[in-house]
């Protein structure tokens, strides 16, 4: 292995260590409320679901059901909230812990408002320690249909009518135009996707190839989203997580391969770390199946050989585009799998959300491409050490959350 490409793995693994152990990738948060009126006064009662890993961002830590911390409680309920004609509704019961599925955290709770009339949801969960912070909230009156919202910072608050009958609850459902915002707000805050697009785009020289690569990953992760989302093919989140860490290191080793001019012992390295790994997850150890890592360490000494042979090394990295573009669309799914939507809100939401994935990209895309120009133009003492850096810099944030994910 060359000097050079000794020091940027070198530079991958401190800045891979140094990395925060609180990084995440993106927030969410899921609720059910169900509002009745009766008598001039309105009742309701709300479950919250909350993925483990998003309450490590708060000094109170994860949920074991049935404890839950007083003090997470009363920051639960206090942040998510509903009032009824303009007057706050007051918990009667709870909040107390549930049992939830692997990873999750589910809490509810009920409340109570003094007078009927326009119901406000408003949420604040995890605004304080995650600005990106989603939240879905999913409204249900006894004959009526369901409807979605999405809460963010820029629309924290919902407004329905008041009542209790189909014709009352006139709140508007979940349009193409709040999925497609879903989408794109979901690109913009999820920091390893991000990381990925520029690790991918970084030694584009012609539009042409930055064409053919976003092209390729856009149509990968198109198909695996829609696959996951109808119900077609599912893999497991946190092993899905973690292999986008390894995506995004992956594609940033290669970045750094072809500025030290090609180094065949890369492949073996990249083999030889996910071989170790792989044993592991054979003993016990680990999200990732072991199969699955093994398969990968084949692959990394596959492609750096080709690689090392090839002259039309732009092709093979667009086919790597489109093979991690499948992982990732598995990525994208669980947003809206989680949302559990009827069969004939799929269509609508999958359309939507993937159109705003394609929008928020393409204007990440955009906005970084004229740099990256501009960046090769320059001398090459100046733009050799810039790309180096960069590329180190994504390839360590990649092997941080391959690690975290796996045995986190």
């Amino acid at each position: 292995m060359s000097a050079r490409l000794l020091k940027l793995a070198l530079a991958a693994v401190l800045v891979a260590f140094a990395a925060p152990a609180s990084a995440h990738t993106r927030s969410v948060s899921y609720s059910l409320w169900t509002l009745e009126s009766d008598a001039g006064k309105t009742r309701g009662h709300v479950v919250v679901r909350i993925p483990q890993l998003e309450l490590t961002r708060l000094p109170w830590g994860p949920v074991a059901a049935p404890h839950l911390d007083p003090a997470l409680a009363r920051y639960l309920s206090s942040r998510l909230t509903v009032s009824s004609a303009g007057e706050a509704c007051r918990v009667t019961d709870g909040p107390r812990a549930l049992a939830a599925s692997a990873g999750n955290a589910r809490i509810e709770w009920r409340v109570a408002c003094e007078a009927a009339g326009p119901v406000k949801l408003r949420s604040g969960i995890l605004l304080d320690v995650a600005s990106g912070h989603l939240h879905f909230a999913r409204f249900r009156r006894p004959g009526s249909r369901t409807l979605e919202r999405v809460l963010s910072t820029a629309e924290p608050s919902w407004v329905l009518e008041a009542g209790s009958g189909p014709a009352s609850a006139r709140a508007i459902p979940a349009s193409i135009a709040d999925y497609v915002r879903l989408g794109i707000e979901h690109v913009w805050s999820g920091t390893d996707h991000l990381a990925f697009l520029l690790a991918l785009i970084l030694l584009a020289h012609r539009l042409r190839d930055l064409a053919a690569l976003v092209t390729g990953f856009t149509v990968a992760h198109s198909l695996t989203l829609a696959l996951a989302v109808l119900g077609a093919l599912r893999l497991p989140g946190p092993a899905v997580e973690a292999l986008i860490g390894l995506s995004i290191a992956i594609v940033a080793a290669e970045n750094a391969w072809h500025e030290s001019g090609g180094s065949r012992a890369l492949g073996s390295v990249i083999a030889g770390g996910l071989g170790a790994m792989a044993l592991a997850a054979f003993l016990g150890a680990g999200a990732v199946p072991g199969t699955a890592l093994a398969g990968l360490a084949a692959f990394s000494v596959c492609y750096f050989g080709l690689l090392a042979r090839t002259k039309q090394s732009g092709r093979l990295r667009t086919a790597v585009a489109c093979v991690f573009g499948l992982l990732h669309g598995f990525g994208f799914a669980e947003v809206l799998a989680d949302l559990e939507l009827s069969r004939e809100r799929l269509t609508r939401a999958l359309f939507g959300f993937n159109l705003g994935v394609e929008i928020g990209q393409l204007a990440v895309v955009a906005a970084l491409w004229p740099g990256l120009r501009w960046l090769r133009s320059r001398p090459a003492r100046f733009s050799g050490p810039a790309l180096d850096v960069s590329s180190a810099t994504i390839c360590g944030l990649g092997l941080f959350w391959l690690v975290t994910r796996t045995y986190g």
